[in-house]
C-alpha cells in the first residue's frame, strides 16, 4: 500500500488531534530536515509550553528506560498522556530489551495514551539536538501532559538534550562510579533528582550514602531529592514521582520555570544556529581551493591561526574574524 503523503494543513491537524501516524509523520520530517517540518513547527509552536517536560539521563545500563516505563505507568494511572523521546542508544526503546523490559514497553505502544518514539544517533540536518527539539516541541503540541526525554549522560552522549527539560533526572545505580566521579569533581551539571535505582544490590545504600554527601556540598536550593528506586518491581516510584512533581512546583511558583525555559530556549537557538554555522563553514571551506591552502599554511605552520580564522570569516560570513573573544 502506498504511502500517505500529507499536506502541512492535514499534518498540523493531525499533531493538534494527537493522531498517532500524523506524529510518526511530522517527527520523521523533522528528522529527516524535511522542507515542510519548518512551516509545521512554525505554526504549531505557540501551542507548545504546556507539557512537564523531564529529561532522564545517566550511563548505559542503569535502568533508564526501566524507570521511564514504571513513571509512564504512574502517570497514565492518573490519567494524563505521555511521550517518550529516546536518544540514548543503548536504551530499550531503540533495540532490544530484557523480556521484563518487552512486555512493559509493549503495554505501553499500544496505549493509545502514549507516544514512544526513538530518535536515531545517525547525523541530522542541524544535529540530533534539533530534531530532539523539534519531536518535544510535537508532542507538547499534540496535547501530552508529560514528555519525558532519555538521554545518556556525563559526556558520553552525542549531543546534552536535557537542556531543553524542565526537570533533570539522573538514574545511576551500583557500580556506575564513572558519573559519581563527575558528580564529586563538578563536571556533571548537578541534576534536579537522583535515583539510585537497583535498590536490592548490596552496595545500593553505600551509593546512596556517597552521592548524599557529593550533593550536600552544593547550595541548598540546589540539593535534589535522592531515592532508592527499583525499576522492575515500581518500587518507590510513585516517591520518585512526587519528587518529580514538587521539584517542577517548587520552580514554578516563585517564577524560576519560566526562566528556565526562557535560558533554555535561547541556549538551544544558539546551539543550533552555531551547529548550522560550523557546517556551513565547513562545507565552504572544503569547496573553495583558496580556503584549503589558508588551511593548509595553518598546518605547515606558516600561517597563524586567528589569522586564518579573519580571512575564512571574511569570506564565507563577511565577518570581520578578528574578535576572539
Amino acid at each position: 500500500m502506498a504511502r500517505k503523503e500529507w499536506t502541512l494543513e492535514e499534518l498540523v491537524a493531525g499533531v493538534r488531534g494527537a493522531d498517532r501516524r500524523a506524529l510518526a509523520r511530522a517527527i520523521s520530517l523533522v528528522e529527516d530536515g524535511d522542507a515542510l517540518a519548518y512551516p509545521l513547527v512554525r505554526e504549531l509552536y505557540p501551542e507548545t509550553g504546556n507539557a512537564a517536560v523531564i529529561g532522564v539521563t545517566g550511563p548505559p545500563g542503569v535502568g533508564k528506560s526501566s524507570l521511564i516505563a514504571a513513571l509512564v505507568s504512574h502517570v497514565r494511572d492518573q490519567g494524563r498522556t505521555v511521550g517518550v523521546v529516546s536518544v540514548d542508544p543503548s536504551s530499550p526503546f531503540s533495540r532490544g530489551a530484557l523480556l521484563g523490559d518487552r512486555i512493559r514497553l509493549s503495554d505501553h505502544f499500544l496505549d493509545p495514551g502514549v507516544y514512544i518514539r526513538s530518535m536515531g544517533t545517525r547525523g541530522h540536518l542541524g544535529g540530533l539536538a534539533e530534531a530532539t527539539l523539534q519531536a518535544v516541541l510535537l508532542l507538547d503540541a499534540s496535547g501530552k501532559d508529560v514528555v519525558f526525554v532519555e538521554t545518556v549522560g556525563a559526556g558520553q552522549g552525542e549531543v546534552e538534550v536535557t537542556g531543553i527539560a524542565d526537570t533533570v533526572l539522573l538514574v545511576l545505580m551500583p557500580g556506575s562510579g564513572d558519573s559519581v566521579q563527575a558528580l564529586k569533581a563538578g563536571i556533571m551539571e548537578i541534576p534536579d533528582v537522583i535515583a539510585v535505582n537497583k535498590m536490592d544490590h548490596p552496595s545500593a545504600k553505600t551509593m546512596f550514602n556517597e552521592v548524599r554527601s557529593i550533593v550536600g556540598l552544593a547550595e541548598p536550593d540546589r540539593r535534589p531529592a535522592i531515592l532508592l528506586t527499583e525499576a522492575i518491581r515500581g518500587e518507590n516510584v510513585p516517591e520518585l514521582w512526587a519528587a518529580l512533581e514538587e521539584h517542577r512546583a517548587a520552580l514554578s511558583s516563585d517564577g524560576r520555570l519560566e526562566e528556565r525555559r526562557r535560558r533554555n530556549l535561547a541556549a538551544e537557538v544558539f546551539a543550533v544556529a552555531s551547529s548550522r554555522a560550523k557546517n556551513h563553514l565547513q562545507a565552504a571551506v572544503a569547496d573553495d581551493p583558496d580556503l584549503q591552502r589558508v588551511l593548509a599554511a595553518v598546518q605547515q605552520r606558516e600561517l597563524d591561526p586567528l589569522s586564518a580564522v579573519r580571512q575564512i570569516m571574511e569570506e564565507v560570513f563577511s565577518l570581520d574574524g578578528s574578535d576572539d573573544r
